[in-house]
């Protein structure tokens, strides 16, 4: 027997359907503010987990220096995987951006697994690294499995997978809005993504606010003084911003030489590694320090303390460079944090600027240049020391971001607006279907 429809129904219908028809955002508001509420919580929880492996294996490196002998091996282990079992992963995020651009294949968990054991033997054994790469390939594996439960269409699976970048990216380093605007500004150089902004938003800050749960705490840096802009300050903001820029853009260069001389050389991709974690052995122990190993907090912390000499961040972008470039796991933005704090630090023996202030802006500054994101990089700076400092960072990764010209970590970037006419010639490289 079958239920009677009450009457009121049609008019119910009725009602529901001109409420949507009058604000027609509603249902997309629902839509991704749930989406991005559960791929926040998961992937929140993922950096959480990682975070805490990642203290965990710096600790122990650290009491256990003998560790760093075994480096090669790990370096063994991580190529033979990937070169085994992981071939269809190993773009990582060149992977993820090519996917936000044309979606394609749905990217495979295993990128998260795969990625995540590299790095933490990557720094178990003590090569120097960053985090976010591994954070951000960890949640554009996990947001990419809700594309086919939840129907997404091409547009919305790009627009997920921004999303994504967004939440791996803030939750990791405990700056949810710089996350969402690194994951609408780091696909297109010169263009942002405004058809993502509210995804990015809402699964930074969800993503940030799961990982701060599980009471995973973040490094906490202190700028104690930032003077009042002046003429003669910006003077000094634009010769320091010329210096960040040029540093980010030989850092990025040589990353991408020494990873093809090193292919063109070792034909074996699990010998690379291998040849690479020999190196920073022999580099180690003819300098007779570890503070160039790992993540390298404490030497960035040492920056803000202390005026430092211009060997300190050439030794880390070497050190960096080997062992990415050898097919190490991790990340460059740590590591670019060192190496801009300290170019920072040794810039204030020439430039009369407060020590802390110049290492907070070379902090985020090289991170800008390497990645074309002066706008993400500003934010963070913001959020991590404070709005007095705002427009010392902000005009700095500005600099650095033109000085850099269209050289990236990211060789899946693409440029959308070049960002100036000198710079025409390395446009070659524009998406051909804008």
């Amino acid at each position: 027997m079958s239920k009677r429809v009450p009457s009121s129904a049609p008019h119910f219908i009725q009602t529901i359907s001109r409420f949507f028809n009058k604000y027609p955002g509603l249902p997309y508001l629902g839509k991704w503010l749930l989406l991005c509420s559960l791929i926040g919580v998961f992937i929140g929880s993922a950096s959480a987990g990682f975070l805490a492996s990642l203290n965990w294996a710096t600790s122990f490196r650290s009491e256990h220096t003998w560790i760093l002998w075994l480096l090669p091996l790990a370096g063994w282990l991580i190529g033979w995987s990937y070169h085994r079992f992981g071939k269809d992963v190993e773009g990582g995020n060149n992977l993820l951006l090519k996917n936000i651009r044309r979606p394609d294949a749905k990217i495979p968990l295993k990128m998260g697994v795969f990625v995540y054991c590299g790095t933490i033997l990557t720094h178990l054994f003590g090569g120097s690294a960053g985090r976010e790469g591994t954070a951000i390939q960890m949640a554009g594996a996990v947001a990419d499995q809700f594309a086919k439960p939840f129907r997404l269409k091409p547009e919305d699976r790009s627009v997920l997978l921004i999303a994504a970048v967004a939440a791996g990216f803030g939750s990791v380093f405990g700056t949810p809005l710089a996350g969402a605007i690194f994951g609408l500004e780091v696909f297109f150089i010169g263009r942002l993504r405004y058809n993502a902004i509210l995804p990015a938003f809402a699964a930074a800050i969800v993503a940030d606010l799961v990982t701060r749960w599980w009471q995973v705490g973040h490094t906490h840096y202190h700028i104690p003084l930032v003077p009042a802009v002046s003429p003669s300050a910006i003077f000094y903001i634009a010769v320091a911003g010329v210096c960040f820029g040029c540093c980010a853009a030989l850092f990025s260069q040589l990353l991408h030489r020494l990873t093809g001389f090193f292919k063109s050389v070792i034909s074996s991709a699990p010998l690379r590694p291998v040849v690479g974690g020999v190196i920073i052995i022999a580099l180690t122990y003819l300098l007779g320090t570890n503070e160039y190993l790992g993540l390298g907090i404490p030497g960035i912390l040492k920056a803000f303390d202390q005026q430092l000499t211009a060997d300190v961040f050439l030794l880390k972008i070497a050190f960096t460079v080997i062992t990415l470039s050898a097919g190490f796991k991790g990340g460059e933005v740590t590591p670019l944090f060192f190496i801009g704090a300290t170019l920072g630090s040794a810039l204030s023996w020439l430039l009369p600027l407060p020590t802390a202030l110049l290492a907070g802006m070379g902090f985020v500054a090289v991170f800008a240049g390497a990645t074309n994101t002066p706008l993400a990089c500003t934010i963070m700076g913001i959020e991590l020391f404070g709005a007095a400092c705002g427009v010392y960072v902000g005009l700095a990764c500005v600099i650095a971001y033109l000085m850099s010209g269209h050289h990236s970590i990211y060789q899946g970037q693409m440029i959308g607006e070049v960002k100036n006419e000198r710079f025409t010639k390395d446009a070659g490289k524009i998406f051909q279907d804008l």
